[in-house]
């Protein structure tokens, strides 16, 4: 079994930030990639960073620029520094890892608002 926690959502202002984190536990062989989602009401889950094994990141466009993904392999961690918060940025979001011969895991989802 695999777990996946994450932390770092609350209530923000517009233009501020916040940092996103998650730690995966279990058995864990191999890593492929690690990303972060988001899905806010009425909308489908999107896409918002990606990092693969090599260290190729990827952005959904309206946050690059704003938003960076990293890791920590040794600790299995993933994060995500979310700069110039815009109420557009309103989600629940999610971390997702990708691993050798155990599928795709996601964590439980963490809230994040943007709003003055």
């Amino acid at each position: 079994q695999v777990q996946l926690v994450e932390s770092g959502g609350g209530l923000v202002q517009p233009g501020g930030s916040l940092r996103l984190s998650c730690a995966a536990s279990g058995t864990i062989f191999s890593i492929n990639a690690m990303g972060w989602y988001r899905q806010s009401p009425g909308k489908q889950r999107e896409l918002v960073a990606a990092i693969t094994r090599d260290g190729t990141t990827n952005y959904e466009e309206s946050v690059k620029g704003r938003f960076t993904i990293s890791r920590d392999i040794a600790k299995n961690t993933v994060s995500l520094l979310m700069n110039s918060l815009k109420p557009e940025d309103t989600a629940v979001y999610y971390c997702n890892f990708q691993l050798q011969y155990r599928g795709s895991w996601w964590g439980q989802g963490t809230q994040v608002t943007v709003s003055s």
